[in-house]
């Protein structure tokens, strides 16, 4: 088990999960239930696909997806015929979103070594508009950014081996993988699960840093964590801060981005639930902790008033859940089997389904949302 850095790419690998998602009972609204809405009956509108990690909703109601671990940009239309729009052989596809009828994404080599944003117009051919790998070359935003131990004496530091599974005390690596986009009128905004930190690309091709996310909050390591790391037994009951890990980011209706994180390290509840919701300044990079308690938090989206729905890919208990977030209290909103990437659109929420399978059998499934009143 990799303790410096998990992301989906280690999730998949995953099979068994022990605990449950913290499940905080929600405020009451002024109708007497809160969310003002309830899940509808799930329906498959389209099998057979391959780790599809981000996912983006046009106006009429179209689904495009990555399908990661295949190379592979999919549509999906409304009745669920799937037709490919773009493929990389030997690459991973990632990060998609939509603008204006423009499909953006990123592909990028297994190894990291290359990453770029690229930028599908309707009837058109993929064109590269940003080298996110080369910017994070130069900049490796969280370069200042210290991960490990916080208090742990030197004299015990100094006996951690080279090859333990993570390092006592260390800065942010170079290391890039753009995990969703969001595409908004002054460029493309990317969650970059390996910079730890919310990139912006114009769509002149220039790249910068809209936020580094700070490190998760520090766990106080056991016995147990210790032998796995290949830690000496001095480092039992000191701090490590994790680092945060953004696998989306969206746009809420104050302005503000909301960009959910993995804790690095272990991604089941063996050192709680740990997942994230944070809301970062787009103007300033500053980031608020908006909520907390989730497992495997791989996507969210952001209705028109401002609640927030997020994908647990090992939430419920192992199995996957929905979760609902309004005023920083999180709940249970319904079951699904390993949701992995989520959006809203209209009165329906779009989910990518048994995506941690090896074999191409996740789907996309779409929940209908239903009103607990009527006027």
């Amino acid at each position: 088990m990799q303790l410096r850095r998990t992301t989906t790419l280690a999730l998949l690998g995953c099979v068994t999960v022990a605990a449950s998602v913290l499940a905080a009972s929600a405020p009451a609204s002024a109708h007497g239930s809160w969310p003002p809405v309830k899940p509808g009956t799930p329906a498959v509108i389209a099998g057979g696909l391959s780790s599809p990690l981000s996912l983006a909703v046009d106006e009429k109601g179209n689904s495009y997806l990555s399908q990661n671990f295949a190379g592979l940009v999919s549509k999906v239309s409304k009745n669920g015929k799937v037709t490919t729009l773009a493929s990389a052989p030997g690459l991973e596809t990632s990060a998609v979103s939509y603008r204006n009828g423009t499909v953006y994404y990123s592909q990028l080599a297994f190894d990291h070594s290359s990453a770029v944003l690229m930028a599908l117009p309707k009837g058109g051919t993929p064109k590269q508009i940003g080298d996110i790998q080369a910017y994070e070359a130069k900049a490796n935003p969280d370069g200042k950014t210290t991960y490990g131990f916080t208090d742990l004496p030197q004299a015990c530091l100094d006996q951690i081996p080279a090859d333990a599974l993570a390092p006592g005390k260390y800065t942010g690596i170079v290391d890039t993988h753009p995990y969703a986009s969001l595409a908004v009128r002054s460029g493309v905004y990317i969650a970059d699960a390996g910079a730890n930190a919310i990139l912006k690309v114009g769509y002149n091709g220039k790249v910068t840093t809209t936020a580094v996310l700070p490190p998760a909050a520090p766990v106080t390591v056991t016995a147990d964590l210790a032998g796995q790391a290949g830690f000496p037994s001095c480092v039992v009951g000191y701090k490590y801060r994790f680092e945060s890990v953004p696998t989306d980011v969206e746009l809420g209706p104050d302005g503000y981005l909301y960009v959910t994180s993995l804790p690095g390290g272990p991604e089941d509840p063996s050192l709680g639930a740990r997942g994230v919701v944070y809301r970062v300044s787009p103007w300033s990079g500053r980031s608020k902790v908006v909520a907390t308690g989730f497992v495997g938090t791989t996507g969210l989206a952001v209705s028109p008033k401002g609640t927030i729905y997020v994908a647990e890919l090992f939430g419920g208990g192992g199995s996957g859940q929905v979760s609902v977030v309004k005023h920083g209290v999180a709940k249970k909103f319904l079951t699904l089997a390993g949701p992995a990437a989520i959006e809203i659109s209209g009165k329906k929420l779009y989910v990518t389904t048994g995506a941690a399978a090896e074999e191409p059998t996740a789907s996309l499934t779409v929940v209908p949302l239903k009103s607990r009143w009527h006027h």
